[in-house]
């Protein structure tokens, strides 16, 4: 209804603009005619004519994008959180960062510090009721150690997640986030996190095989963005995730 309402808008404006345009042309032509009876050359007001009339709608379209742009009706101008008003992510303490930074609305969010992919039960119910036309999952952070290292298991696990967010969903889009790499301290503290990129493979070709999106985020993220843990990310960061997410799912 938002997209009828602005493209109804700009219909108007453009008409009116075009008028004002043809009356202004009317104007030159009239006064071309002028000059005609007094047998002045005309061939400078005919080029002025055309040039008017090459560059009016280009003139126009610009203006209504700055009128756009001005009252945030444009797509450009709609925030995060209404972008993903018909959106959950489903995630541990990485995703809850969205609500505890208020960069989505609590309706936006299914998170909980420390989850692991078999304590999904009170997430999943949320999502559920919420009934998001979009769903992203944020997952296996957590499982990378739980599992130690088996990737195989983890697999089986992620795919029973998936299995009932289908039979609990079964009309969500469904979008799986890549595992964030960590920094060398965060190694340091568990070495089990250097096998991250053999999650995410294994992560990526479960999608696949599901017919489910993939979002790498392995180039997402840079030193600047990091909490002093090398595993949490500071409020800055999650615009970008955000923005990056959207992107991929048209929001």
């Amino acid at each position: 209804m938002d997209r009828i309402r602005q493209r109804t808008k700009r219909r108007i404006v453009l008409g009116v603009c075009i008028a004002a345009a043809a009356a202004a042309v009317i104007l030159i032509v009239l006064a071309v005619r002028g000059l005609l009876h007094k047998g002045a050359d005309t061939s400078a007001g005919v080029e002025y004519i055309k040039a008017e009339e090459a560059g009016d709608i280009t003139a126009i379209e610009k203006k209504i994008s700055l009128l756009e742009q001005q009252d945030g009706s444009g797509e450009e101008g709609r925030s995060i959180k209404e972008r993903f008003a018909g959106a959950v992510i489903l995630g541990d303490s990485v995703a809850e960062g969205f609500e505890e930074y208020d960069i989505l609305n609590a309706s936006s969010v299914a998170a909980e510090i420390g989850v692991h992919l078999d304590e999904l039960d009170g997430q999943i119910s949320k999502v559920k009721e919420l009934s998001p036309g979009v769903l992203f999952l944020y997952l296996g952070m957590n499982d990378v150690t739980a599992t130690n290292g088996d990737v195989d298991r983890f697999v089986s696990e992620y795919k029973s997640v998936l299995d009932r967010l289908r039979e609990e969903v079964p009309d969500a889009h469904i979008f799986v986030n890549s595992i964030f790499p960590v920094q060398e301290k965060a190694l340091e503290e568990e070495p089990l996190l250097e096998k991250i990129p053999e999650y995410n493979d294994a992560l990526k070709e479960l999608c696949d095989g599901q017919t489910i999106a993939f979002i790498d985020n392995t180039d997402l993220v840079s030193d600047q963005y990091y909490e002093q843990d090398g595993i949490h990310f500071k409020a800055d960061f999650y615009p970008v995730w955000a923005e990056h997410m959207a992107e991929v799912a048209s929001l």
